[in-house]
């Protein structure tokens, strides 16, 4: 049996990653889950890109701050306390606004994690 006690605070922030980003799962040697925090500063976002996943699905739980997704439906306001999730197929982009009065931080899961993230051309 394996298990793993972590402060995500500890864990080496991920190299040319647009936010703070912290990998749980590359910490615990997770093979199937993906899980990582995220800390935003206004103007910044999560996913490198607007993306998609053909197999993942995803979950966002804000921890504090809002959270805002861009989807090409609409775009969500999701406040601390709050879940977002994005099922397979489903384009989104995790961000910040720039006029935002604070930070936002958010644990990020999701399965398969070896399903990559493919980008999304909203204006194609």
């Amino acid at each position: 049996m394996g298990y793993h006690h972590l402060d995500p605070e500890d864990l080496p922030e991920t190299e040319d990653y647009p936010c703070d980003r912290r990998g749980i799962s590359d910490a615990a040697e997770l093979h199937t889950l993906h899980a990582a925090t995220y800390e935003m500063a206004p103007g910044e976002q999560l996913p490198r890109t607007y993306h998609y996943h053909q197999q993942r699905e995803e979950l966002f739980y804000v921890v504090s701050g809002t959270l805002r997704v861009e989807t090409p439906e609409r775009e969500f306001v999701v406040p601390a306390g709050d879940v977002f999730v994005a099922e397979p197929e489903s384009p989104h982009r995790a961000f910040n606004p720039a006029d935002a009065a604070e930070s936002v931080k958010v644990l990020g899961v999701g399965a398969p994690k070896t399903d990559i993230a493919l980008p999304y051309d909203a204006d194609g």
